[in-house]
């Protein structure tokens, strides 16, 4: 197999609102919030009209956009049996990705992501991980990981302590790791672990400006490649209207964004960046291709609702 990808199980509960939505609800634009109590989240969701329901969570999502590039791909996440579990298994089984995880009437119901999109088409996430949390080491199958070519994983999956078992049984056991920061806030959460981690364990590491600068303290972007240069690391860079970056030691590759784009929904961005990158990568391509695959693809999804093509 390709690539294995381990990560939240997620359906996205996509709903369009107005920007004074987010204030009124204590919100912070373009980053996600964790709820841990389901009856609040629940609450939140009531007030909403409901535009579009979708198999979601960051690396899945990046593993159909593999699938669609005709690469044999799988995916681990944990789900309830409940009805957005079962939605969840057949959306991923429709686009022929192979789910390893059996689902079982669980204590917590599956994960679910309000995607809520201002006018602008910026996305502010609010996350009840549910049962997609509770990921642990027992969900990974170590035969299926040393099978994979690369596994891909979010830093998403560090936020509770059995996904983080999950996550260093598989780096422990892959042939070739690549991880996305996932999210500004998640990387001010786990900012030493993430450093570790990109600095000794990573051989890819996906991540947005903001992200990475955040990581590593910077004031200025050429602090970030300095940065790079310096761990003789493969971190690659989305800028948004600035194009993206691929840093390999010394090698800088960059790439413009695409221009005049009817944005809708940001949502899935660098998922399918990721995907791109990770199609041009897997498959010996150069690293300019790859960035090019990256930015094709996420040109794509931004122009439609929702985070899969």
């Amino acid at each position: 197999m390709k690539v294995l990808g381990i990560g939240n199980a997620i359906v996205d509960v996509i709903c369009k609102v107005e920007e004074n939505f987010i204030t009124e609800n204590n919100l912070t634009k373009g980053t996600m919030k964790l709820f841990f109590d389901e009856k609040e989240f629940k609450n939140l969701l009531g007030t909403l009209k409901i535009e579009k329901s979708i198999s979601g969570g960051s690396v899945a999502n990046s593993i159909v956009g593999l699938s669609q590039l005709q690469n044999e791909v799988g995916f681990i996440g944990k789900i309830s049996d409940d009805i957005f579990g079962a939605k969840y298994e057949e959306g991923l089984k429709k686009e022929n990705v192979k789910y390893f995880y059996k689902k079982q009437n669980e204590s917590l119901p599956t994960g679910t992501c309000l995607i809520l999109v201002t006018p602008d088409s910026e996305r502010t996430m609010c996350t009840f991980l549910g049962i997609a949390g509770k990921i642990s080491e027992n969900d990974v199958d170590y035969e299926i990981v040393k099978k994979s070519e690369l596994i891909f994983l979010e830093g998403y999956l560090w936020d509770e302590g059995e996904p983080k078992k999950a996550f260093e049984k598989a780096i422990n056991n892959a042939k070739k790791v690549a991880m996305s920061l996932s999210d500004l806030f998640c990387v001010e959460r786990h900012k030493q672990s993430f450093l570790n981690l990109v600095k000794k364990k990573l051989d890819l590491t996906f991540a947005n400006e903001n992200e990475i600068m955040a990581l590593i303290n910077a004031k200025n972007f050429n602090e970030v490649i300095v940065f790079a240069k310096e761990i003789k690391k493969h971190i690659v860079i989305t800028r948004g209207e600035k194009g993206a970056i691929s840093i390999i030691g010394n090698e800088i590759t960059e790439i413009k964004a695409n221009k005049n784009l009817a944005i809708k929904d940001l949502t899935g961005a660098g998922d399918l960046f990721a995907a791109g990158y990770l199609n041009g990568f897997i498959n010996n391509f150069s690293v300019r291709n790859c960035l090019e695959q990256g930015t094709k693809l996420s040109s794509k999804v931004i122009q439609q609702i929702g985070a899969r093509l």
